[in-house]
């Protein structure tokens, strides 16, 4: 699932000489140079309800901007439209005062302390997916797919979904009878599609208690098992290893660990394919607002961590970048959100309707500004000897 690093990179001191003045004449400066224009008449322009909004953002950076049109200070009708444009203009480096200090201070924790500990494993399984299975059922396709689709030859997102779980078990040259374990396997959807069309023997696992009862309802009469466990206490081998938006979730203290648990649980002739949002620069900390709200202790890596994490513990095989289709496929999750709201309502204040709208709308930004990626890596066991040919 897709979280962006927003506002977490701090600035230097050469990329602020150009910006002064009061907080609304920083804060306009800074929006200009990505042509958006505060009180303006294009639906990237945002309408500030209050006038505390720019002190605000300066002091709090991202998540006060975040909390802020949470608390309906300010509205854009096009708020992904606004997040790819502060995103390709670079403006959230930009952002001076004490924003800065809080930011190198959140860099300084992720730099100490493991936030994806055992003893924190199913923190964002409680926050973020336990909040509710209606919830994402209105909002993803019949698979319950909660990660990138593949619009190759997809006209809709249901297609999407189907190509990319139809995709993953080719690479993955899947095969009636293999064993195949599923590390955070979400609603079951890729676990239902390979046991359904491939005949596989599936494993799979999620820290979220929602979606272990969901799924095991949808994968019923499947050779498919659903456990709720933290990666790091499996056992067993298995012929294909798959992990599909989990990885964003292990955090960089934890990489290592998380490749060599794989090494351990594939057979020598086995094959792993790993799906995950990266980055192509490494980053100290998440967005906070991110962090706080959507996907408590998550951390989206970088290029070089995977590659260093893997290396001589996994032979790399394949490296798949499509990471615009992650743009399309949030867009698909906003429409049917808004679509569904007046059925959700019950459930959810306004409140919740913001903040979600919020990050979906952000996330579409950070795609498709291409600050954010979306790889698939396929590995093998450095003992194995089989030749691998891509697909795609």
């Amino acid at each position: 699932m897709p979280k962006p690093e927003l506002l977490s990179k701090t600035a230097s001191a050469e990329e602020l000489t150009d910006i002064s003045g009061t907080p609304s004449e920083k804060i306009q400066s800074l929006l200009a140079l990505a042509d958006i224009h505060v009180n303006g008449s294009r639906p990237w322009d945002p309408q500030i309800h209050n006038d505390e909004l720019y002190s605000r953002v300066l002091v709090g950076g991202s998540l006060a901007f975040g909390e802020s049109y949470m608390d309906g200070w300010w509205d854009c009708e096009a708020l992904d439209d606004m997040f790819t444009r502060l995103l390709r203009a670079k403006l959230p480096s930009r952002l001076r005062g004490l924003a800065k200090v809080k930011l190198m201070l959140s860099a300084a924790q992720h730099q100490v302390f493991n936030f994806q500990s055992r003893a924190r494993a199913f923190q964002v399984g409680e926050a973020h997916y336990d909040i509710g299975n209606t919830l994402y059922e209105k909002m993803l396709d019949p698979t319950m797919s909660y990660s990138c689709g593949y619009w190759a030859e997809a006209e809709n997102l249901q297609q999407a979904q189907f190509n990319k779980l139809d995709l993953i078990c080719r690479k993955l040259k899947l095969e009636p009878s293999m064993r195949l374990l599923d590390i955070g396997c979400g609603w079951g959807g890729l676990a239902e599609h390979a046991a359904r069309h491939y005949g596989a023997q599936v494993t799979g696992i999620t820290i979220s208690r929602e979606q272990q009862k969901l799924a095991r309802e949808r994968v019923a009469g499947l050779p498919v098992d659903i456990e709720l466990i933290d990666y790091r206490d499996l056992t067993g081998r298995f012929e294909r290893v798959v992990s599909v938006g989990m990885f964003e979730h292990v955090g960089p203290k934890n990489y290592r660990t998380y490749f060599e648990t794989v090494a351990q649980l594939l057979k020598g002739n086995g094959l792993f394919l790993l799906h995950t949002i990266g980055e192509e620069h490494t980053t100290r900390a998440p967005d906070a607002f991110i962090h706080k709200y959507i996907f408590p202790n998550g951390k989206v890596p970088s290029r070089e961590q995977i590659n260093n994490a893997s290396l001589d513990i996994l032979r790399l095989e394949d490296w798949h970048n499509f990471g615009p289709d992650y743009d399309r496929t949030l867009m698909a999750w906003q429409q049917n959100f808004e679509h569904a709201w007046p059925t959700l309502a019950g459930d959810y204040d306004q409140v919740f309707y913001r903040m979600w709208r919020y990050y979906l709308s952000c996330c579409a930004g950070y795609f498709r500004s291409r600050k954010g990626q979306l790889w698939q890596l396929v590995f093998s066991h450095p003992t194995g000897q089989q030749e691998y040919r891509s697909l795609r």
